[in-house]
Protein backbone atom coordinates (compact mmCIF):
# COMPACT_ATOMS: atom_id res chain seq x y z
CA UNK A 1 0.00 0.00 0.00
CA UNK A 2 1.00 3.60 -0.59
CA UNK A 3 2.69 5.26 2.74
CA UNK A 4 0.84 7.07 5.34
CA UNK A 5 0.93 10.34 5.41
CA UNK A 6 2.54 12.48 7.78
CA UNK A 7 0.19 13.93 10.22
CA UNK A 8 -0.69 17.60 9.51
CA UNK A 9 -0.78 20.73 10.99
CA UNK A 10 -4.75 20.21 11.77
CA UNK A 11 -3.90 17.35 13.09
CA UNK A 12 -0.85 18.31 15.44
CA UNK A 13 -3.16 20.78 16.69
CA UNK A 14 -5.54 18.28 17.87
CA UNK A 15 -3.05 16.16 19.52
CA UNK A 16 -1.64 18.62 21.49
CA UNK A 17 -5.53 19.92 22.46
CA UNK A 18 -6.32 16.70 23.35
CA UNK A 19 -2.69 16.37 25.24
CA UNK A 20 -3.86 19.52 27.23
CA UNK A 21 -7.63 18.34 28.00
CA UNK A 22 -5.83 15.58 29.43
CA UNK A 23 -3.53 17.51 31.48
CA UNK A 24 -6.33 19.60 33.40
CA UNK A 25 -8.39 17.02 34.03
CA UNK A 26 -6.21 13.80 35.24
CA UNK A 27 -7.59 10.68 36.88
CA UNK A 28 -6.14 8.32 39.02
CA UNK A 29 -6.24 4.52 38.43
CA UNK A 30 -9.37 2.84 37.51
CA UNK A 31 -11.30 6.55 37.98
CA UNK A 32 -10.15 7.50 34.71
CA UNK A 33 -14.12 7.96 33.70
CA UNK A 34 -14.34 11.30 31.92
CA UNK A 35 -10.86 10.33 30.28
CA UNK A 36 -12.66 7.43 29.02
CA UNK A 37 -15.57 9.16 28.14
CA UNK A 38 -13.31 12.13 26.30
CA UNK A 39 -11.30 9.00 24.34
CA UNK A 40 -14.56 7.49 22.90
CA UNK A 41 -15.63 10.29 21.75
CA UNK A 42 -12.73 11.36 19.53
CA UNK A 43 -12.62 7.91 18.35
CA UNK A 44 -15.97 8.75 17.62
CA UNK A 45 -15.07 11.89 15.48
CA UNK A 46 -13.02 9.24 13.56
CA UNK A 47 -15.25 7.34 12.94
CA UNK A 48 -13.73 4.23 14.90
CA UNK A 49 -15.96 2.19 16.86
CA UNK A 50 -14.57 1.16 20.32
CA UNK A 51 -15.54 -0.93 23.11
CA UNK A 52 -15.65 0.86 26.81
CA UNK A 53 -15.17 -0.29 30.09
CA UNK A 54 -12.33 -3.12 29.38
CA UNK A 55 -10.69 -3.92 32.40
CA UNK A 56 -12.68 -1.56 34.55
CA UNK A 57 -12.14 1.96 32.51
CA UNK A 58 -10.26 0.83 29.51
CA UNK A 59 -10.74 1.42 25.73
CA UNK A 60 -10.59 -0.82 22.84
CA UNK A 61 -11.18 0.16 19.55
CA UNK A 62 -10.34 -1.16 15.85
CA UNK A 63 -10.10 -0.39 12.68
CA UNK A 64 -8.87 -2.15 9.03
CA UNK A 65 -9.63 -5.77 7.93
CA UNK A 66 -11.96 -7.32 10.57
CA UNK A 67 -12.20 -10.00 8.98
CA UNK A 68 -11.87 -13.55 10.58
CA UNK A 69 -8.06 -14.98 10.73
CA UNK A 70 -7.12 -11.75 9.58
CA UNK A 71 -3.41 -10.53 11.16
CA UNK A 72 -3.89 -8.10 13.66
CA UNK A 73 -1.68 -5.39 15.46
CA UNK A 74 -2.72 -3.81 18.64
CA UNK A 75 -0.64 -0.14 19.84
CA UNK A 76 -1.56 0.58 23.37
CA UNK A 77 -0.97 3.83 25.61
CA UNK A 78 -1.72 4.42 29.10
CA UNK A 79 -4.00 7.15 30.37
CA UNK A 80 -3.48 7.15 34.03
CA UNK A 81 -2.37 10.03 35.95
CA UNK A 82 -0.53 10.14 39.88
CA UNK A 83 -1.06 11.68 43.11
CA UNK A 84 0.94 14.70 42.72
CA UNK A 85 -0.11 18.26 43.36
CA UNK A 86 1.44 19.53 39.70
CA UNK A 87 4.07 23.02 40.23
CA UNK A 88 4.53 23.54 36.95
CA UNK A 89 2.89 26.79 36.47
CA UNK A 90 1.73 25.53 32.57
CA UNK A 91 -1.58 27.40 31.45
CA UNK A 92 -3.08 24.04 31.18
CA UNK A 93 -2.23 22.97 34.84
CA UNK A 94 -4.24 20.55 36.58
CA UNK A 95 -7.13 21.84 37.93
CA UNK A 96 -7.74 18.67 40.39
CA UNK A 97 -5.94 19.21 43.97
CA UNK A 98 -3.49 16.64 44.13
CA UNK A 99 -3.63 14.92 41.18
CA UNK A 100 -1.11 14.86 38.06
CA UNK A 101 -0.30 13.74 34.87
CA UNK A 102 3.59 13.76 35.43
CA UNK A 103 4.37 10.49 33.62
CA UNK A 104 3.62 11.87 29.91
CA UNK A 105 0.26 9.15 29.51
CA UNK A 106 -1.93 12.59 28.76
CA UNK A 107 0.77 12.43 25.54
CA UNK A 108 0.80 9.05 24.97
CA UNK A 109 -3.25 9.27 24.39
CA UNK A 110 -2.64 11.89 21.79
CA UNK A 111 0.37 10.28 20.71
CA UNK A 112 -2.07 6.80 19.76
CA UNK A 113 -5.04 9.00 18.91
CA UNK A 114 -3.31 10.44 16.10
CA UNK A 115 -2.10 7.24 15.42
CA UNK A 116 -5.57 6.22 14.52
CA UNK A 117 -6.38 9.20 12.72
CA UNK A 118 -3.19 8.39 10.07
CA UNK A 119 -4.39 4.87 9.91
CA UNK A 120 -7.83 6.02 9.22
CA UNK A 121 -7.03 7.73 6.32
CA UNK A 122 -5.37 4.58 4.66
CA UNK A 123 -8.22 2.04 6.51
CA UNK A 124 -9.05 0.48 3.55
CA UNK A 125 -6.04 -0.40 2.31
CA UNK A 126 -4.47 -1.99 5.69
CA UNK A 127 -3.31 -5.61 5.11
CA UNK A 128 -5.21 -6.38 8.50
CA UNK A 129 -6.68 -5.00 11.33
CA UNK A 130 -5.43 -2.52 13.81
CA UNK A 131 -6.74 -2.35 17.88
CA UNK A 132 -6.12 0.59 19.80
CA UNK A 133 -5.52 -0.04 23.12
CA UNK A 134 -6.18 2.56 25.91
CA UNK A 135 -5.31 1.30 29.45
CA UNK A 136 -6.00 1.88 32.67
CA UNK A 137 -4.07 1.80 36.01
CA UNK A 138 -0.08 1.51 35.05
CA UNK A 139 0.87 3.40 37.56
CA UNK A 140 1.19 0.36 40.01
CA UNK A 141 -2.21 -1.30 39.74
CA UNK A 142 -1.43 -3.24 36.27
CA UNK A 143 -4.51 -2.27 34.91
CA UNK A 144 -2.84 -4.40 31.60
CA UNK A 145 -4.05 -7.64 33.24
CA UNK A 146 -7.61 -6.67 33.35
CA UNK A 147 -7.51 -5.50 29.85
CA UNK A 148 -6.21 -8.65 28.74
CA UNK A 149 -8.28 -11.04 30.88
CA UNK A 150 -11.79 -8.95 29.27
CA UNK A 151 -10.38 -10.05 25.58
CA UNK A 152 -8.05 -7.18 24.64
CA UNK A 153 -5.40 -9.01 22.93
CA UNK A 154 -8.03 -11.43 21.39
CA UNK A 155 -6.69 -12.38 17.82
CA UNK A 156 -3.83 -9.94 18.01
CA UNK A 157 -0.39 -11.17 17.15
CA UNK A 158 1.94 -8.17 18.36
CA UNK A 159 1.81 -5.19 19.90
CA UNK A 160 3.79 -2.17 20.20
CA UNK A 161 3.88 0.74 22.76
CA UNK A 162 6.03 3.97 23.08
CA UNK A 163 6.64 6.07 26.31
CA UNK A 164 7.56 9.72 26.74
CA UNK A 165 11.44 9.76 27.93
CA UNK A 166 12.96 13.20 29.09
CA UNK A 167 16.48 11.60 29.10
CA UNK A 168 16.74 11.37 25.54
CA UNK A 169 16.62 14.49 22.93
CA UNK A 170 13.12 15.83 21.27
CA UNK A 171 13.73 13.76 17.64
CA UNK A 172 15.59 10.62 19.17
CA UNK A 173 13.26 6.97 19.82
CA UNK A 174 15.34 4.91 21.69
CA UNK A 175 14.48 0.81 20.95
CA UNK A 176 16.39 -1.85 22.42
CA UNK A 177 15.63 -5.71 21.89
CA UNK A 178 15.77 -7.59 25.16
CA UNK A 179 15.22 -6.88 28.81
CA UNK A 180 14.75 -2.87 29.07
CA UNK A 181 12.68 -2.82 32.15
CA UNK A 182 13.19 -4.60 36.18
CA UNK A 183 10.87 -6.58 38.11
CA UNK A 184 8.75 -3.77 40.80
CA UNK A 185 8.10 -6.14 43.65
CA UNK A 186 7.28 -3.97 47.41
CA UNK A 187 8.00 -5.49 50.72
CA UNK A 188 6.49 -4.28 54.24
CA UNK A 189 8.55 -5.15 57.33
CA UNK A 190 7.12 -4.63 60.97
CA UNK A 191 9.13 -4.43 64.27
CA UNK A 192 7.26 -5.30 67.14
CA UNK A 193 8.16 -4.71 71.37
CA UNK A 194 6.27 -4.05 74.50
CA UNK A 195 7.47 -0.58 74.07
CA UNK A 196 8.22 1.11 78.06
CA UNK A 197 9.72 4.63 79.25
CA UNK A 198 12.33 6.22 77.20
CA UNK A 199 14.23 6.41 80.11
CA UNK A 200 14.12 3.13 81.30
CA UNK A 201 15.44 1.14 77.57
CA UNK A 202 17.14 -1.72 79.78
CA UNK A 203 13.32 -2.72 80.69
CA UNK A 204 11.72 -3.23 76.70
CA UNK A 205 13.24 -3.95 72.98
CA UNK A 206 13.73 -0.65 71.53
CA UNK A 207 11.69 -0.97 67.74
CA UNK A 208 13.48 1.97 66.49
CA UNK A 209 16.78 0.45 67.04
CA UNK A 210 15.74 -2.58 65.77
CA UNK A 211 14.59 -0.68 62.83
CA UNK A 212 17.40 1.47 61.86
CA UNK A 213 20.04 -1.38 61.95
CA UNK A 214 18.06 -3.01 59.80
CA UNK A 215 17.83 -0.30 57.32
CA UNK A 216 21.20 -0.35 57.14
CA UNK A 217 21.93 -3.78 57.08
CA UNK A 218 19.62 -3.18 53.90
CA UNK A 219 21.94 -1.62 52.12
CA UNK A 220 24.92 -4.65 51.83
CA UNK A 221 22.52 -7.15 50.17
CA UNK A 222 22.77 -4.89 46.90
CA UNK A 223 26.86 -4.34 47.41
CA UNK A 224 27.85 -7.44 48.47
CA UNK A 225 25.09 -10.34 47.78
CA UNK A 226 23.97 -9.49 43.81
CA UNK A 227 26.23 -10.67 40.93
CA UNK A 228 27.64 -7.19 40.19
CA UNK A 229 26.84 -7.14 36.36
CA UNK A 230 23.05 -7.77 37.40
CA UNK A 231 21.75 -3.70 38.15
CA UNK A 232 19.41 -4.09 41.60
CA UNK A 233 17.87 -1.62 44.14
CA UNK A 234 16.58 -1.96 47.25
CA UNK A 235 14.86 1.08 48.78
CA UNK A 236 13.20 1.99 51.69
CA UNK A 237 11.02 4.59 51.27
CA UNK A 238 8.82 4.85 54.23
CA UNK A 239 9.22 4.48 57.50
CA UNK A 240 6.72 4.80 60.63
CA UNK A 241 7.05 4.61 64.12
CA UNK A 242 6.77 6.25 67.62
CA UNK A 243 4.89 9.01 68.51
CA UNK A 244 6.45 10.67 71.63
CA UNK A 245 9.75 11.75 72.19
CA UNK A 246 9.70 10.02 75.99
CA UNK A 247 8.31 6.93 74.44
CA UNK A 248 10.30 3.73 73.38
CA UNK A 249 7.77 2.70 70.71
CA UNK A 250 6.14 -0.44 70.41
CA UNK A 251 5.78 -0.99 66.49
CA UNK A 252 8.01 0.25 63.65
CA UNK A 253 6.84 -0.38 60.10
CA UNK A 254 9.32 0.33 56.89
CA UNK A 255 8.10 -0.17 52.91
CA UNK A 256 10.34 -0.35 50.35
CA UNK A 257 10.59 -1.62 46.91
CA UNK A 258 12.94 -4.07 45.43
CA UNK A 259 14.08 -3.37 41.59
CA UNK A 260 15.86 -6.14 40.18
CA UNK A 261 16.63 -7.14 36.05
CA UNK A 262 16.72 -11.37 36.61
CA UNK A 263 14.57 -13.94 38.35
CA UNK A 264 18.05 -15.19 40.10
CA UNK A 265 18.72 -11.65 41.83
CA UNK A 266 15.49 -11.28 42.55
CA UNK A 267 15.32 -14.45 44.69
CA UNK A 268 18.60 -13.48 46.53
CA UNK A 269 17.37 -10.34 47.46
CA UNK A 270 13.85 -11.28 48.70
CA UNK A 271 16.00 -14.22 50.59
CA UNK A 272 18.49 -11.62 51.67
CA UNK A 273 15.49 -9.12 53.11
CA UNK A 274 14.11 -12.20 55.22
CA UNK A 275 16.84 -13.64 56.58
CA UNK A 276 18.04 -10.08 57.86
CA UNK A 277 14.68 -9.34 58.99
CA UNK A 278 14.37 -12.70 61.17
CA UNK A 279 17.74 -11.94 62.39
CA UNK A 280 16.86 -8.41 64.35
CA UNK A 281 14.23 -10.67 66.39
CA UNK A 282 17.40 -12.51 68.35
CA UNK A 283 19.79 -9.45 68.15
CA UNK A 284 17.11 -7.09 69.33
CA UNK A 285 14.96 -8.81 70.98
CA UNK A 286 12.14 -7.62 69.30
CA UNK A 287 9.00 -9.70 66.84
CA UNK A 288 9.03 -9.08 63.11
CA UNK A 289 7.03 -9.76 60.12
CA UNK A 290 7.65 -9.48 56.33
CA UNK A 291 5.38 -9.45 53.53
CA UNK A 292 5.87 -9.68 49.88
CA UNK A 293 3.99 -7.74 47.26
CA UNK A 294 4.54 -8.87 43.98
CA UNK A 295 4.95 -6.37 41.10
CA UNK A 296 5.68 -5.80 37.65
CA UNK A 297 7.75 -8.11 35.41
CA UNK A 298 10.37 -6.98 33.18
CA UNK A 299 9.37 -5.77 29.73
CA UNK A 300 11.20 -7.50 27.21
CA UNK A 301 11.35 -6.36 23.99
CA UNK A 302 11.12 -9.25 21.45
CA UNK A 303 13.55 -9.19 18.86
CA UNK A 304 11.90 -9.52 15.39
CA UNK A 305 9.59 -6.36 17.31
CA UNK A 306 12.50 -4.85 17.71
CA UNK A 307 13.72 -5.06 14.08
CA UNK A 308 10.63 -3.36 12.99
CA UNK A 309 10.43 -0.86 15.40
CA UNK A 310 13.78 0.24 14.14
CA UNK A 311 13.12 0.57 10.97
CA UNK A 312 10.12 2.31 11.23
CA UNK A 313 11.91 4.59 13.54
CA UNK A 314 15.22 5.36 11.65
CA UNK A 315 12.32 6.54 8.57
CA UNK A 316 11.20 8.98 10.77
CA UNK A 317 14.11 10.55 12.54
CA UNK A 318 16.81 9.36 10.86
CA UNK A 319 19.04 6.42 11.94
CA UNK A 320 21.74 8.42 13.68
CA UNK A 321 18.87 9.76 15.97
CA UNK A 322 17.86 5.82 16.60
CA UNK A 323 19.55 4.80 20.22
CA UNK A 324 20.06 2.04 22.07
CA UNK A 325 19.04 1.12 25.83
CA UNK A 326 22.25 -0.63 27.13
CA UNK A 327 20.99 -0.66 30.36
CA UNK A 328 17.76 -1.39 31.33
CA UNK A 329 16.14 1.37 33.40
CA UNK A 330 15.11 -0.23 37.19
CA UNK A 331 11.87 1.47 36.85
CA UNK A 332 8.84 -0.91 35.90
CA UNK A 333 5.99 -0.65 33.39
CA UNK A 334 3.33 -2.90 33.28
CA UNK A 335 3.24 -3.41 29.37
CA UNK A 336 5.16 -6.46 30.36
CA UNK A 337 1.66 -8.26 30.96
CA UNK A 338 1.01 -7.86 27.30
CA UNK A 339 4.62 -8.95 26.45
CA UNK A 340 3.99 -12.50 28.40
CA UNK A 341 1.27 -13.07 26.18
CA UNK A 342 2.62 -11.74 22.57
CA UNK A 343 5.60 -10.26 21.00
CA UNK A 344 5.98 -6.76 20.97
CA UNK A 345 8.40 -3.43 22.12
CA UNK A 346 7.98 -0.85 23.86
CA UNK A 347 10.48 2.09 22.63
CA UNK A 348 10.90 5.55 24.05
CA UNK A 349 9.84 8.85 22.64
CA UNK A 350 13.02 11.92 23.36
CA UNK A 351 11.69 14.72 24.76
CA UNK A 352 13.97 16.95 26.43
CA UNK A 353 13.35 20.64 25.93
CA UNK A 354 16.17 23.16 27.20
CA UNK A 355 13.14 25.56 27.93
CA UNK A 356 11.33 23.16 30.09
CA UNK A 357 11.50 22.61 33.98
CA UNK A 358 14.54 20.17 34.02
CA UNK A 359 12.38 17.84 36.17
CA UNK A 360 12.32 14.10 35.72
CA UNK A 361 9.04 11.67 35.57
CA UNK A 362 7.04 11.69 38.48
CA UNK A 363 7.66 14.84 39.79
CA UNK A 364 5.22 18.09 40.52
CA UNK A 365 7.31 19.78 37.62
CA UNK A 366 7.41 17.25 34.86
CA UNK A 367 6.45 18.76 31.33
CA UNK A 368 7.38 17.72 27.90
CA UNK A 369 8.07 19.05 24.62
CA UNK A 370 4.75 18.59 22.89
CA UNK A 371 6.60 18.51 19.88
CA UNK A 372 7.37 14.38 20.07
CA UNK A 373 3.06 14.15 19.71
CA UNK A 374 3.23 13.84 15.92
CA UNK A 375 6.52 12.09 16.11
CA UNK A 376 5.03 9.58 18.62
CA UNK A 377 1.53 9.35 16.31
CA UNK A 378 3.71 8.96 13.29
CA UNK A 379 5.91 6.23 14.71
CA UNK A 380 2.67 4.32 16.37
CA UNK A 381 1.04 4.32 13.13
CA UNK A 382 3.74 3.01 10.83
CA UNK A 383 4.88 0.51 12.77
CA UNK A 384 1.37 -0.65 12.91
CA UNK A 385 1.58 -1.11 9.10
CA UNK A 386 4.97 -2.74 9.24
CA UNK A 387 4.25 -5.20 11.61
CA UNK A 388 0.60 -6.48 8.91
CA UNK A 389 3.08 -6.61 6.45
CA UNK A 390 5.30 -8.63 7.98
CA UNK A 391 3.93 -10.88 11.12
CA UNK A 392 5.30 -13.87 9.27
CA UNK A 393 8.73 -12.62 10.74
CA UNK A 394 7.17 -11.78 14.38
CA UNK A 395 5.31 -15.22 14.42
CA UNK A 396 8.42 -17.42 14.39
CA UNK A 397 9.16 -19.18 17.37
CA UNK A 398 12.98 -18.50 16.73
CA UNK A 399 12.29 -14.92 17.68
CA UNK A 400 11.35 -15.76 20.73
CA UNK A 401 10.79 -13.14 23.69
CA UNK A 402 13.08 -14.28 26.06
Amino acid sequence: MNPLPKPTLQQIAWMQDIRRHLHRHPELAFAEFATARFIADKLGELGIPCREQVGRTGIVASLGNRKTGASCVALRADMDALPISEQTGLPFASQTPGVMHACGHDGHVAMLLGAAALLKEKEAELPGKGVLIFQPAEEGDGGARGMIAEGALDGVGAIFAGHIDRTYELGEIAVQPGLISAFTDEFSIEIRSQGGHAAKPHETADSILAAGQLITSIQSIVAREVHPCFPAVITVGAIHGGEAANVIASKVVLAGTIRTTSPETRTVCIASLQRMTRAMEQLHRVETSFTLTEGYPPVINNPAAARIATEVAAGIVGREKVKGQPLPSLGGEDFSFFLEKIPGCLVRFGARHTGLHDAPAHSPRFDFDERVLPIGARFLAETALKALEGMEELRTPAQGRR
